[in-house]
């Protein structure tokens, strides 16, 4: 079962290194701060838009109880990739021993670290127990919001909007 996490992981991951390699190039440079969702209210459920920003959609996030944390939405990673930093923040400190997954970045083969987060919200949306990886600071410079949170959701992409429902 470990063996086959480990494999998509490495999968998705890779899958995602062209649009990493593009942010990081300064291709498409997210302005992280001001992506904020905009909630919409629908009948009978949570909505929330994200709007793109030059082809990708970035927001801010609610990351067991923290405001502030900042990713790009990424539906080639199977995984929620966190960054080291902002997974410490989170009280999410793994040994050396946990960083178990091979993944490939932008910056070449690296290795992270399971954890499971106690709920990641983006406006009125929250779900909760969600698989994400820790990955170290130089090999990812921005946050991936990946299928682990998306596949939970219903969620479709159209006319320059990400639209996110519960």
């Amino acid at each position: 079962m470990f063996r086959n996490f480990a494999v998509l992981a490495l999968v998705v991951m890779a899958g995602s290194v062209f649009g990493v390699r593009m942010i990081e190039s300064g291709l498409m440079r997210p302005h992280l701060a001001a992506a904020k969702p905009i909630p919409a209210k629908a009948a009978d459920s949570r909505t929330v838009i994200i709007r793109s920003q030059n082809g990708y959609f970035a927001a801010e996030a609610r990351v067991d109880g923290r405001d502030g944390i900042a990713f790009v939405v990424d539906t080639g990673a199977s995984e929620i990739a966190i960054r080291e930093s902002d997974a410490a923040r989170l009280g999410y400190r793994p040994g050396l021993s946990d960083y178990a997954i091979r993944i490939e970045t932008a910056n070449g083969e690296g290795r992270a670290a399971p954890v499971e987060l106690t709920s990641v919200e983006i406006g009125d949306i929250m779900v909760r127990d969600v698989r994400a990886l820790v990955v170290p600071d130089n090999a990812l410079s921005v946050n991936l919001l990946g299928m682990s949170f998306l596949s939970r959701l219903r969620w479709t992409q159209e006319r320059g909007q990400l639209v996110l429902e519960q």
